[in-house]
């Protein structure tokens, strides 16, 4: 039987306690996750954070909306605020005041109910304002300042009647002190309506000011 070598079994004990330089720095990030410890040795990039809607519009875009016509401005809703967006009008030149004032309302009902053109909707734009509703002039007895809507006015979502409201009252179918008188189809009575900071700020959640107007 030969004898065992006297050094043997100190070498093989040795070498199962040594850790080898080259696999410290693996171990120990493994060790580190099992820990719940995240590695910092080797920087990881993750790209950018994702952007938030930003509810603004290109200079470009806006100059190509406002290039032909009258440059107006409508309300609508990003981020569930009313925001003003630039766009044009055409009004033919001589028409009466009281004519006019129809004419712009009924221009701008018709670009609150456009679907929102790409850059719009890229920057997060929509309108509650549906399409085929039409807008009209003092009947007998009406304020000569007076737009009857097709749709009455407590028909209407809140959200589109502050687009409706707030779009009018920046506009030539105001009244001199930015009030808007709203009706539905006569005989239906009429309301005083105000664009409020808190309607723009949250319009499905805040009912439109308005108060009744006398005679109607």
């Amino acid at each position: 039987m030969t004898p065992a070598h006297p050094t043997g079994p100190r070498t093989r004990t040795a070498s199962r306690g040594r850790v080898l330089p080259w696999l410290a720095v693996p171990l120990l990030g493994v060790l580190l996750a099992g820990c719940g410890i995240r590695p910092t040795q080797v920087p990881t990039d993750f790209g950018p954070a994702p952007s938030r809607v930003p509810c603004a519009l290109s200079g470009p875009d806006i100059t190509t909306q406002s290039s032909h016509g009258v440059p107006v401005q409508v309300f609508l809703l990003c981020s569930e605020q009313l925001v003003t967006v630039d766009r044009s009008v055409r009004i033919a030149d001589g028409t009466a005041e009281s004519a006019r004032r129809v004419l712009v309302a009924q221009a701008l009902l018709d670009e609150l109910a456009e679907a929102p053109s790409t850059p719009e909707e890229q920057a997060g734009y929509t309108t509650d304002v549906r399409g085929g509703m039409t807008v009209g002039g003092p009947r007998d007895g009406d304020p000569e300042d007076t737009l009857r809507l097709s749709t009455p006015p407590q028909n209407l979502t809140r959200t589109s009647l502050a687009q409706i409201v707030c779009t009018f009252s920046d506009s030539a179918a105001a009244r001199d002190d930015g009030s808007v008188v709203l009706g539905g189809p006569a005989p239906s009575g009429l309301r005083s309506y105000e664009c409020t900071p808190e309607m723009r700020a949250a319009p499905g959640d805040t009912a439109p000011t308005s108060t009744t107007v006398r005679g109607s």
